[in-house]
């Protein structure tokens, strides 16, 4: 059963929904310069505050706003025709976004524990330059967000095995029935 809300609660859900999933995009953008730096920079204070820096994005910015995308997301594919299960374009988007969160709820640890590291004052400018980037993580996760928007923007054709059989019920539906009494 699909819910179908009315036309002002879809528009707010469909601006939240592309606020926060921007807001993702861009957050992991902005991450994303700082994993260059990373691999960029020799300076130790630098490299400090940039750790830092990334564990803050990653927990209070990137973190909620991944949630916050991959609800708004649940609400409108379940709140609108398009449904979770009826088109392939919403199935893989979600199954892309879920994935891009779980990646990324694992990624923070070791994002935590780099910032712990770096930020520590026994850490010699030798291991802190020695420290790994997350910047393959970072690179791909920002591919993966720029593929669920084209797939989101261009809705490519195609309707899964239980999106037929929808179809089909709904127009078993609306037939007239043929007898007249």
């Amino acid at each position: 059963m699909t819910y179908t809300m009315s036309q002002r609660v879809r528009k707010f859900a469909l601006t939240t929904h592309i606020t926060v999933s921007v807001g993702w995009i861009g957050a992991v953008a902005a991450y994303l310069a700082l994993d260059v730096t990373i691999v960029t920079s020799q300076d130790v204070q630098t490299l400090r505050a940039t750790y830092l820096a990334m564990e803050l994005i990653a927990w209070y910015v990137i973190v909620p706003l991944a949630l916050a995308s991959l609800l708004t997301g649940l609400v409108m594919a379940l709140g609108t025709r398009w449904g979770l299960f009826r088109h392939y374009w919403v199935l893989i988007s979600f199954l892309l976004t879920v994935l891009a969160v779980v990646v990324l709820l694992v990624e923070t640890q070791t994002i935590s524990q780099l910032a712990n590291k770096a930020t520590d004052p026994t850490t010699s400018s030798t291991e802190l330059r020695a420290l790994p980037s997350t910047l393959l993580h970072s690179g791909g996760g920002l591919v993966v967000l720029l593929m669920i928007l084209v797939l989101n923007v261009y809705k490519p054709p195609g309707l899964t095995p239980y999106g037929w059989r929808k179809l089909q019920d709904q127009r078993t539906e609306s037939r007239p029935s043929g007898r007249s009494n």
